[in-house]
């Protein structure tokens, strides 16, 4: 059960993290005197690259811990269920 717990707590600090993203690229444009697709493009490259690396990390270990508990409580009853 702690397992499901951690790894929905890793998808949230992912999700924070995908957003914060994106909120600092608009901060960064704040003062833009033009938008569009390609002006917010080149603001997101002004994001750090390290934190793409933590979003994809937390979203891994995440989905890792899920899929454990997943496989796990799937064996436990298919255990259960031939010795019946």
């Amino acid at each position: 059960m702690v397992r499901i717990i951690i790894g929905s707590v890793f998808l949230l600090i992912s999700a924070i993290l995908y957003s914060t993203k994106y909120l600092s690229a608009a901060m960064i444009g704040v003062n833009s005197t033009s938008w569009g697709k390609d002006d917010f493009v080149r603001m997101l490259s002004y994001t750090p690259t390290l934190l793409n690396f933590y979003i994809y990390i937390s979203f891994i270990a995440g989905i890792s811990l899920l899929i454990w508990y997943i496989v796990e409580f799937d064996n436990k009853n298919n255990k259960n269920k031939r010795e019946e």
